[in-house]
Order: C-alpha cells, then sequence, then structure tokens
C-alpha cells in the first residue's frame, strides 16, 4: 500500500467561516483561532456591543478583518438577516462554528414551558435554521459544520437540565445532518466540552463548586480553556478531519472517561 501524503499546516486562506456566539468565551476563542490560519470570520452577538467591538479588534489583529452581525440565531428572522449579509460581503460559505449558546438553569421540575422552548430553540433548533442556510452557500465544494456541545448532554449537572436536554439534542440533529450530507462533501460534528470557566459559568448558583469539583476530577490536572475548544474545532474543520463524520469529540482533559 503506498504512503499517504503528508498533509499540509493547516492553511484556511481563502476560506469564509460563520461562527454564531463569536464575540466571548469559547466563541471569540474559535473566531481568533481559524482567523489566525487565514479564514474570513462572520461572527454574531446578541446584546453586548462592547465585547462584539473586543472582539473584532482582536480577531482582525491575527487575520483578515472580520464581519460583526448582531442578530439572535432562535429567531429565523435574524438568521435571514445574517445570511444576507454573509452572501452580500462574502457570496459563500466554507464552515459554520454552531457555538451560540443559553438557557434556563433550574431543577427540572422548576422548568417553565417558556424556559424550555427558550432553552431548546436557541441551542437546538437553532442548528436547523443555520444549516438550511449554510449548506447552500457551500455548493459543490463542500464544506464543515462543528456544534459546540458540552457535558450535560450526557452527564447530570445540578440545574443543566434544560441546557443538557438541548445538548443532547443539538448533538442528535448533528448525526442526521452529517449522514445526509456526507455525499455532498460536507461534514457535520460536535466538539463537547468540559467545565469552562467563561462568562456563561458566572450563571450558575453553584459556579465554584463545579469549577472547584472538575478540577479535582480532571485527570490532566486543568480545567478545560477556550482555546482548548478552539483548537479541537479547527482541527475538525481541517483537511485533517475529512473522514470524521457525525462524531462527538470531546475536550475534557480526560473527565468523563472516569466518571
Amino acid at each position: 500500500m503506498p504512503e499517504a501524503a503528508p498533509f499540509d499546516p493547516i492553511n484556511l486562506t481563502g476560506k469564509h467561516v460563520l461562527v454564531t456566539g463569536g464575540s466571548r468565551g469559547i466563541g471569540r476563542a474559535i473566531s481568533k483561532r481559524l482567523a489566525a490560519q487565514g479564514a474570513t470570520v462572520c461572527f454574531n452577538y446578541l446584546r453586548n456591543r462592547e465585547a462584539a467591538a473586543v472582539a473584532k479588534k482582536e480577531i482582525a489583529a491575527v487575520g483578515p478583518e472580520p464581519l460583526e452581525v448582531r442578530a439572535n440565531v432562535a429567531d429565523e428572522e435574524h438568521v435571514e438577516r445574517l445570511f444576507g449579509e454573509i452572501e452580500e460581503k462574502f457570496g459563500k460559505l466554507d464552515i459554520l462554528v454552531s457555538n451560540a449558546a443559553l438557557g434556563v438553569l433550574k431543577p427540572v421540575t422548576k422548568l417553565r414551558e417558556k424556559d424550555w422552548r427558550w432553552t431548546m430553540d436557541i441551542n437546538a433548533r437553532a442548528l436547523i435554521s443555520l444549516a438550511k442556510r449554510a449548506i447552500p452557500l457551500m455548493g459543490e465544494r463542500g464544506g464543515s459544520i462543528v456544534a459546540v456541545s458540552s457535558l450535560g448532554a450526557t452527564h447530570a449537572i445540578p440545574f443543566y437540565g434544560a441546557v443538557g436536554a438541548s445538548k443532547a439534542a443539538l448533538e442528535a440533529l448533528v448525526r442526521h445532518l452529517a449522514i445526509e450530507n456526507a455525499a455532498d462533501g460536507i461534514r457535520v460534528n460536535v466538539v463537547s466540552g468540559g467545565a469552562v470557566d467563561t462568562d456563561a459559568l458566572k450563571f450558575f448558583p453553584n459556579r465554584e463548586e463545579i469549577l472547584e469539583d472538575s478540577l479535582k476530577r480532571t485527570p490532566a490536572g486543568r480545567l478545560v480553556e477556550p482555546n482548548d475548544m478552539a483548537d479541537a474545532v479547527l482541527f475538525l474543520v481541517s483537511d485533517m478531519a475529512r473522514m470524521i463524520h457525525g462524531q462527538t469529540l470531546i475536550v475534557d482533559g480526560g473527565t468523563s472517561v472516569l466518571a
């Protein structure tokens, strides 16, 4: 059998990327990592203009000038407007990173119907809307879609019932999208992270307990950082992952292996 040709260093020059929720935390780290490899990034944000301005400056410092769009990915009209701007500015899309996430943090029996619907809409259903608009822009070139999940999809975490269920739904959707689009050269996968100390974690009433417990239970000896997640996304959108379809890549320093 002939020896496989070596892969070139990851070069995303000429690629156009959408990172949802790309103004802070994991999303910002992903945006910067892909831009640093040459990609032109569009990121959306929902409320925090200041964070978006900082993200835009940091992304531009390492790569091409990014496009920022204020949009709620749980709102179909906002998604249409978001992709309208992408079509106008880019004319195509090569990579979609579905990272934006919010949710109600309550015990399951305390959840209201609107809590459930809102959490599922932004964390799971949004991927359907995004994929429906992104895939045609990938065309015959193919492309890559990566959804960002968490261990709450498979492990019970206090106050995380609605979000965990939405992440489980997200991972199931990824598997179906992967099979439906593999023949067209579009890869769909998940990066699932352990506890990451970002702004989102500040909303947990038991934040300190989560961080302390996660650190004790992580064989690697430290918590996952946003750049760890960004590196995993970079791998999955690169040609090195060309035969990876419908998989969940867990980035947790070994925590889930022991659970």
